[in-house]
């Protein structure tokens, strides 16, 4: 039972093998003030992927991706990250987490796509998928937002990724350099391999 003096623990994890996104510490911040507000969960940040072990990886329910963009797992360490999400562990992965381990494909099923390309940065238009506008993680959408960000590309379509429930998506008409058709997904959840994963192509900024 989840109560004010249990809360459950997430590891930040915001490594990075190549480029580096400004933002990450603002993420970092935000996320500590959240879990200082609601006292549910209770955070541990690191960039050593050292840290990726069974044993170690045990102690938290969520692990939230925050910008992991390159190689930065070796297979044991991505071994234990399977582990953890296998044994019911959860997933957070924002922005750049999609453009980490490119040429990993359980990787890419966890984010639910990998990331292809992206135009400059844009204002444009994010829209609640129709299916899921009372689902919490888009209410704040209220069925359409104006947001600037740079709207990711993915390698593959996401709509082809049946395990996938989109929850936001872009309007291409409302900005420039978008890959994917007329239909553009930026944020979705799944369920996968006993665990669950949460994706977000928002927040470059």
């Amino acid at each position: 039972t989840m109560t004010e003096t249990s809360p459950f623990r997430v590891l930040v994890f915001s490594k990075t093998v190549g480029y580096r996104h400004d933002s990450i510490p603002a993420g970092i911040q935000s996320l500590t003030a959240l879990a200082n507000r609601q006292k549910h969960f209770a955070i541990s940040t690191s960039e050593d992927s050292s840290l990726f072990t069974s044993s170690s990886l045990a102690q938290f329910a969520v692990i939230i991706l925050l910008q992991t963009i390159g190689d930065v797992f070796t297979p044991h360490e991505l071994d234990a990250l399977k582990q953890f999400v296998r044994s019911g562990g959860g997933i957070v992965a924002i922005h750049g987490a999609a453009a980490g381990m490119p040429n990993d494909e359980w990787y890419g099923k966890l984010c639910g796509a990998h990331f292809d390309t992206h135009p400059d940065p844009e204002r444009g238009t994010v829209l609640t998928e129709e299916a899921n506008q009372n689902h919490f993680i888009a209410s704040f959408c209220c069925g359409r937002t104006e947001w600037q960000d740079e709207w990711y590309n993915f390698h593959t379509h996401p709509r082809q990724n049946e395990n996938l429930e989109i929850l936001l998506r872009g309007d291409p008409k409302s900005f420039q350099g978008g890959k994917m058709g007329d239909d553009h997904p930026l944020a979705w959840c799944q369920e996968f391999e006993g665990g669950r994963s949460f994706f977000t192509a928002l927040g470059h900024f």
